[in-house]
């Protein structure tokens, strides 16, 4: 911090706090991944939540490799390994070859983690820290965007600030810079204002259209379109933390030990893609790209008992609505992807 002359930008802190080795949150070795708090975990993503997550997601991973002629998969942030295990062992059911699969992951804990996870794929899986210069393929990422630092920007009577971090005492405090830098929509109003801006996440779309020659990639997140993620009554942003499954607002606090995301601008992940050659396949809510891609059938299959914690994937209330998929193709011509057959939002981007 004092080579920054006492103060951190937010994105920096943010990548400091989060991917630090050995002192980060994803470098570090604590439980991060679970139903539970008494695990010691902090969240539960939607491969941990039921394996049906991905047996569908598998079925839009497949007619992808078809269409894009490609036979390998790229998993960015895998997590506990859950999502690869359930996607490859449903391809293998479906008679898909894939021929390698790739996890491109910053966490060498988690690694350890995913390793075992996979044994049974140990010839197909292989793991690196950075993208080839080029390659073909699939590429997914399940709660991956929301992991990229954000800036901050505070508008305080009518003018926008940087906010940044600054040492205080044993901890640290926040501190506003006067900046040239706006949201990409004007907000209406004079109240003060509070919000994120997405360059990183931005910048890895554009890298990964850049390296990729030919196939798709599919994201899964929380977030919203342009318009309603700067929507003038959003004045406090959407960054959020995640400790024993509870959720705040303080990134100062526990800093290495909690996780720190944001919410994602799906409008400018799709501008980014958009930019790079990327074509938009689709947009929609996690609950009707999973009814797209075979739900109802998969649920009628269940116990009662497994059908639970699978209805948390699509009810509103739940992660239905909040998360989103956004499909990208690039090198062959677009299809009308099964995942977002009914229900696309394409349009509310």
């Amino acid at each position: 911090m004092a080579q920054q002359g006492g103060w951190l930008p937010f994105d920096r802190f943010m990548a400091l706090a989060l991917y630090q080795p050995g002192l980060g949150y994803y470098a570090n070795d604590r439980a991060k991944f679970g139903q539970m708090p008494q695990s010691g975990s902090d969240f539960v993503t939607a491969p941990e939540l039921s394996p049906i997550f991905g047996q569908l997601l598998a079925v839009q991973l497949a007619e992808a490799l078809a269409r894009t002629g490609t036979d390998e998969l790229w998993e960015f942030g895998a997590g506990t390994g859950a999502l690869a295990l359930q996607v490859l062992q449903a391809l293998q059911a479906l008679g898909v070859p894939v021929r390698r699969y790739t996890i491109v992951d910053l966490s060498g804990t988690l690694r350890a983690r995913q390793q075992e996870t996979l044994a049974e794929f140990a010839g197909l899986v292989h793991w690196a820290d950075a993208l080839p210069e080029q390659f073909s393929g699939v590429v997914l990422g399940n709660e991956v965007l929301d992991a990229m630092p954000v800036q901050l920007l505070q508008r305080t009577q009518g003018r926008w600030h940087e906010r940044g971090v600054v040492a205080d005492g044993a901890g640290f405090a926040w501190q506003d810079r006067l900046t040239e830098l706006r949201p990409p929509l004007e907000i209406d109003g004079e109240h003060d204002y509070l919000t994120e801006i997405h360059l990183q996440g931005d910048a890895f779309v554009r890298t990964l259209g850049e390296r990729l020659q030919r196939g798709a990639a599919f994201f899964i997140d929380y977030g919203f379109g342009e318009s309603e993620y700067y929507h003038p009554q959003r004045h406090m942003g959407t960054l959020v933390c995640h400790h024993l499954h509870q959720v705040d607002s303080d990134p100062l606090d526990k800093v290495g030990l909690k996780d720190i995301t944001a919410h994602v601008n799906f409008t400018g992940t799709a501008v980014a893609a958009q930019d790079i050659g990327f074509d938009v396949l689709g947009y929609t809510t996690q609950a009707h790209f999973l009814i797209n891609c075979g739900l109802q059938q998969k649920l009628e299959q269940l116990t009662l008992a497994q059908r639970a914690p699978a209805l948390k994937l699509m009810l509103e209330h739940e992660m239905g609505e909040l998360f989103k998929v956004i499909g990208l193709v690039k090198g062959v011509e677009a299809w009308e992807a099964r995942g977002f057959s009914q229900g696309d939002r394409t349009h509310r981007l």
